[in-house]
């Protein structure tokens, strides 16, 4: 559920404070965070935060695209492989079709038994 907008956006006050230290300080030192909830503002532009994914820290440029966002979007938690049927594709095992399109396969069934009804009278 979405935040009420007279609420305003929520950002956690000790990644606040460290974003403003970096200002202050003029360094570009990556800034760790676990506040995945956080909404990006645009003092956040032009920084890299190094958000938690709940395994590493993954390095995020921020830039004015990402203003209103969340950190967590950019921060995938899940590593996603492959689906099974890409799998026996790849391997030109049995179940593997020729063609890109699963579908061509069977439209062409029912051409073939129209064809093949006339034939039989």
């Amino acid at each position: 559920m979405a935040r009420s907008l007279h609420k305003g956006p929520y950002i956690d006050p000790s990644l606040v404070r460290k974003i403003e230290k970096s200002k202050e300080s003029g360094k570009r030192d990556v800034i760790k965070t676990y506040k995945r909830a956080s909404t990006i503002i645009p003092d956040f532009v032009g920084l890299t935060i190094a958000v938690h994914d709940g395994r590493k820290f993954v390095s995020v440029f921020v830039t004015e695209n990402m203003v209103g966002h969340k950190l967590g979007e950019f921060a995938p938690t899940r590593t996603f492989r492959a689906h099974s049927g890409q799998r026996k594709a790849e391997k030109g095992g049995p179940g593997a079709a020729p063609s890109a399109r699963p579908g061509a396969a069977s439209a062409a069934k029912p051409a073939e038994k129209s064809a093949a009804k006339p034939a039989a009278k």
